[in-house]
């Protein structure tokens, strides 16, 4: 991602922000105990997806930057959300009925489990087949979902056409616009210009700077803009949103293998071996010597300090 330049006026008013951020804090605390422990229940109740808008909209009225990484139930009267807020992660609570929020921007780890959600188990015994479709469900933005992609792509291009193998798109949006227009843009890449896909997403998993990497990989823009204006980018993510659907994905990532949800690690051997699993006689391929290295979630070329088997969901 491109860093902006400094300006010292900019840097200010940033911090008057987030000291605003953390007095409100301090104030809603008392209110955060009160609903969590008095035992008073909230009426009218939004979803899980209309608490994440209510507060990009109320982030982006008080000019401060924020992304949702995902939302979880605490309780009958609080939604978790954990949010980055002008780069710094952390949890906020929204009462259940969308009338409340209670911020907080105590900096977390990626990987916390108190505020992601851990993949849904998946079935251990892989379904066989001569040549594996190989599926793998993310969202453009989820810091986890990119992490598996990173590992994921070594895997298919070492396997080459032994595999049916496409990254696909699950049924939701959690990153507010910006993820709705990058997944236009790379269904319709994916789809119309296939043999560079691989190739911008390994660009884009770097910095997410799409327009760098659509000029790097040579990809047509005016083959994008018209298939988004077309309505075809539209028809493309349809056809995905309702496999996601079907198979039952509820986070990004997800990986299904000949139709049924798999567990694997998110480094380059774990996601191959899961893939051979799937041979009713597997290739030499296979033999690949590929990376046990667990690449970092969110963009960059990093590696983790540590598995995680967290989602965006």
């Amino acid at each position: 991602m491109e860093e902006a330049n400094y300006n010292p006026e900019h840097h200010s008013r940033r911090h008057k922000k987030l000291n605003v951020w953390m007095v409100a804090t301090i104030l809603f605390a008392a209110m955060l105990i009160f609903v969590l422990f008095t035992g008073v229940s909230v009426t009218g109740q939004i979803t899980k997806n209309s608490a994440a808008k209510n507060f990009l909209n109320f982030a982006n009225a008080a000019g401060v930057t924020a992304t949702i990484n995902n939302v979880n139930s605490l309780g009958n009267n609080l939604y978790a959300i954990n949010a980055s807020i002008n780069g710094q992660e952390g949890i906020l609570y929204s009462t259940k009925d969308g009338k409340y929020f209670i911020p907080s921007i105590s900096p977390m780890a990626v990987s916390e489990p108190a505020v992601s959600k851990s993949q849904s188990p998946a079935n251990t015994e892989v379904v066989k087949s001569d040549k594996p479709v190989v599926e793998l469900f993310v969202m453009t933005y989820c810091p986890y979902g990119t992490q598996a992609e990173k590992g994921f792509i070594p895997a298919i291009q070492n396997l080459g056409s032994a595999v049916d193998a496409k990254i696909r798109f699950v049924h939701y949006f959690m990153h507010g616009d910006k993820e709705e227009q990058e997944t236009y843009n790379q269904v319709c890449i994916r789809e119309e210009q296939s043999a560079k896909y691989l190739d911008y997403l390994t660009c884009f998993l770097e910095d997410s700077n799409s327009t760098r990497c659509i000029k790097k990989v040579g990809v047509d823009q005016a083959k994008i803009d018209k298939c988004i204006s077309s309505g075809k980018a539209k028809e493309y993510y349809a056809f995905d949103s309702q496999l996601s659907q079907g198979y039952g994905v509820e986070g990004s990532p997800t990986l299904v293998i000949n139709g049924a949800q798999v567990s694997a690690g998110r480094d380059p051997a774990s996601m191959l071996d899961a893939m051979c699993s799937a041979f009713n006689s597997a290739p030499g391929s296979c033999g690949a010597s590929l990376s046990t290295t667990s690449p970092s979630p969110g963009f960059g070329t990093s590696a983790a300090s540590s598995g995680s088997d967290a989602q965006c969901a």
